[in-house]
């Protein structure tokens, strides 16, 4: 959703921000902080608890990977830039992943 002014021109993200905090405070922010806090939660419990390994990795990448989208979007403020910008963020972020599957194998096949 792109904000814009009365005059039609399209607002950047800190006057989106500005906007938004005159109209709820930094509401957004701890609701944020409360799912981010909540996320470690669940990753400190699923690496508590008896999981098997891969099935606990799995789950620990999937946490993670959320708290890296809650925190790009909310307190980066990536959640109103263009998407070719998202884009060139993330691009990284999937090179990594590409190359982790690769290497997983070999650093697993080793540890068993």
């Amino acid at each position: 959703m792109n904000a814009t002014h009365s005059n039609g021109r399209a607002m950047t993200a800190q006057e989106h921000d500005a906007r938004a905090h005159a109209q709820g405070g930094y509401g957004i922010y701890w609701r944020t902080w409360v799912w981010l806090l909540v996320i470690t939660l669940l990753e400190v419990g699923a690496a508590s608890t008896g999981l098997p390994r891969p099935l606990m990795i799995g789950v620990l990448v999937v946490l993670s990977l959320m708290k890296a989208a809650l925190i790009m979007a909310y307190f980066m403020h990536l959640r109103f830039e263009r998407l070719q910008f998202v884009y060139a963020v993330l691009s990284p972020l999937i090179f990594v992943l590409i190359l982790l599957a690769g290497v997983a194998p070999d650093a697993l096949g080793r540890l068993g």
